[in-house]
C-alpha cells in the first residue's frame, strides 16, 4: 500500500462519508489529470505540464503518497521552468505507476 489515510482521517475526525467523499473525488478527477498531463507531454505544452502537475500534486499529498508527490512536484517545477521535455518525460513513469497503483487499491478498499 503506497498511501496512507493519516492525513484524511485527522480531516474528517470520524467522518466515513467525508473519507469515501475525497477517496471519490480522488478517483474521478486524478484519473484524468494524469492522462491530460500525459497528452500535454506528447504536445509539449509545458503551460499544461505545469498546470496538470500542479492539481495532481495536493490530490497525492492528501493521501501521504510522498514519493508520487515529489514527482508531481519535480514535473511541475520542470514544466515552470520549460526545462527540456526529456526530463519531464524520465520522471513522468514513477507518477503514473503510483497514480494507477493506488486508484486500484482505493477502488478495491473502498469497494468503488
Amino acid at each position: 500500500m503506497i498511501y496512507s489515510l493519516d492525513k484524511i482521517n485527522e480531516m474528517a475526525e470520524g467522518d466515513e462519508d467525508f473519507i469515501t467523499s475525497v477517496i471519490s473525488v480522488f478517483l474521478e478527477e486524478v484519473p484524468q489529470d494524469l492522462e491530460g498531463l500525459e497528452q500535454a507531454l506528447v504536445a509539449n505544452n509545458y503551460e499544461q505540464v505545469y498546470q496538470l502537475a500542479h492539481k495532481i500534486k495536493p490530490n497525492v499529498d492528501l493521501l501521504g503518497m510522498e514519493q508520487t508527490r515529489a514527482a508531481a512536484l519535480e514535473i511541475e517545477t520542470l514544466g515552470k521552468n520549460r526545462a527540456n521535455m526529456a526530463e519531464i518525460e524520465k520522471v513522468f513513469p514513477v507518477l503514473k505507476t503510483d497514480i494507477i497503483q493506488v486508484v486500484g487499491e482505493l477502488k478495491n478498499d473502498f469497494k468503488l
